[in-house]
């Protein structure tokens, strides 16, 4: 399943290819986290650390090959020197004692090997590692496309975050223009001192609010560095005819196509089969094992010399063929206790995929709802915004005329800028949404990102 990260990394090197001389965009952006994001990494190490399970299960299946070789030296002779008689002969012989020099030197060498014939146990073991394996992959994928979300929603929330602040600097520069023409009318008398009280508050708001929107921004500037490990000064922003159009197809047809692509509900699949295969292999402990065995050596030895006399000594080669059967009869209650405990598991991971099955057909639901919803705000929002000015033109008005006063002034400009901020934040809410929808569908792919890039500009 690394294939994603692959696709990714080729598709995202073309669209670079032809816009390197812009500032970063999301593509280029997203290129640099496959490299560099540690949560990505560290998902990447553990399924390949999951991996050699696979190998180390298939090693009890497969022949055992060994060598062996020793080699000894044997000493004797009494703790000190002493004199005997020569039965033979009567002469009195001096016995010296104990030394290492004379001695009797042994060696041997050999090659054994061991092949399991019948062991269902083992098999039944590997046969689960290997659909462990495979719900890692498909994790391992989802971990991939997380990371394009997480990307995603972090380069947005930095848009967001420059959209929002830009209206304050805004709201801010009109509420001074406001209080300075405030206070010149109530220079001439036009207007009451706590007019000028009441633009002053409204000025110091939106000061305050601008200091406090920079500090955000700084802080989604940093989590967008977390996740590539470099500093984005500059990224390129959506366009304002980014298009706001409802879902593609019927919610039934998303739904079927989730039930046949999610990752989640692949890997609680994958999940399940290692549960049932591990619970065979914990049934199969109770039944008997067959293992060949076959040795062959070479062994020397050196002859003994009793009195003048060597005995035995010599070369030989040995050969050993056996088959052995192994029948467990009582080991404690174990082997009953880990089959229990496998047929527990094999409940859990059935549960687990139903659960992620009734998880998908409510996210599912509600990601389609919301990306249909997304495109009724917007057009609300838009509509909120002609409304507001209207009404803000309206009052800016009656206030130079005498039939409007400042309070009501500022609740209108107050409300304008209020809706340029939600329509801001609902563009961005409609992006993100269209991709966790085809996220958890499971059809998120690189052409999804390079498609939402080409709505980006300087």
């Amino acid at each position: 399943m690394g294939r994603i990260a692959k696709l990714l990394g080729i598709l995202l090197c073309g669209s670079m290819s032809s816009s390197f001389i812009y500032a970063d965009d999301l593509a280029s952006i997203l290129q640099l986290a496959l490299k560099n994001d540690p949560t990505l990494r560290q998902a990447e190490a553990n399924y390949r650390a999951n991996r050699e399970n696979v190998i180390q299960s298939r090693s009890s299946l497969l022949p055992s090959f060994g060598a062996q070789g020793a080699t000894s030296r044997l000493t004797s002779g009494p703790t000190d020197s002493s004199y005997v008689t020569d039965p033979i002969s009567g002469n009195t012989v001096r016995i010296n004692d104990h030394s290492y020099s004379p001695g009797i030197n042994n060696h041997n060498w050999g090659v054994s090997l061991t092949q399991s014939v019948i062991n269902l146990s083992s098999w039944y073991g590997f046969q689960s590692a290997r659909s462990n394996d495979k719900a890692a992959a498909v994790n391992l994928a989802a971990q991939e496309q997380d990371l394009i979300m997480r990307v995603s929603i972090a380069y947005f929330d930095v848009l967001r975050a420059i959209d929002t602040l830009d209206t304050n600097v805004q709201e801010e520069a009109a509420a001074l223009r406001s209080l300075e023409q405030t206070r010149q009318r109530e220079e001439v008398g036009l207007v009451a001192i706590t007019d000028v009280y009441d633009s002053q508050a409204a000025y110091d708001l939106a000061t305050n609010t601008t200091i406090l929107q920079q500090d955000i921004l700084q802080a989604r500037y940093e989590g967008l560095e977390a996740i590539t490990g470099e500093a984005h000064p500059e990224i390129e922003v959506l366009r304002e005819d980014f298009p706001i159009i409802e879902v593609d197809g019927s919610l039934n047809a998303w739904e079927n196509q989730a039930d046949s692509n999610s990752l989640a509900i692949t890997s609680a699949r994958y999940n399940l089969t290692a549960s049932k295969s591990n619970l065979k292999a914990r049934k199969a402990d109770h039944l008997p094992t067959l293992d060949f065995q076959g040795f062959w050596g070479h062994v020397v030895t050196a002859p003994i010399n009793s009195q003048g006399i060597q005995i035995g000594g010599g070369a030989s080669d040995r050969t050993q063929l056996a088959l052995t059967l192994t029948i467990p009869i009582y080991t404690g209650g174990a082997v009953s206790s880990r089959r229990r405990q496998a047929e527990y598991n094999v409940i859990a991971a059935q549960e687990s995929l139903e659960l992620t099955k009734r998880q998908l057909t409510q996210n599912i639901r509600n990601a389609y709802r919301r990306v249909n919803t997304d495109v009724l705000v917007i057009a609300q929002r838009q509509q909120s915004i002609r409304s507001a000015q209207s009404a803000l033109d309206a009052t800016e008005l009656g206030a130079e005329v005498g039939t409007r006063n400042i309070v009501e002034v500022l609740l209108s400009r107050e409300n304008l800028y209020r809706a340029l901020r939600q329509y801001a934040d609902a563009r961005y809410n409609y992006v993100i949404d269209t991709l966790v929808l085809k996220q958890v569908a499971g059809i998120l792919t690189p052409d999804d990102i390079l498609a939402l890039n080409e709505w980006l500009q300087q």
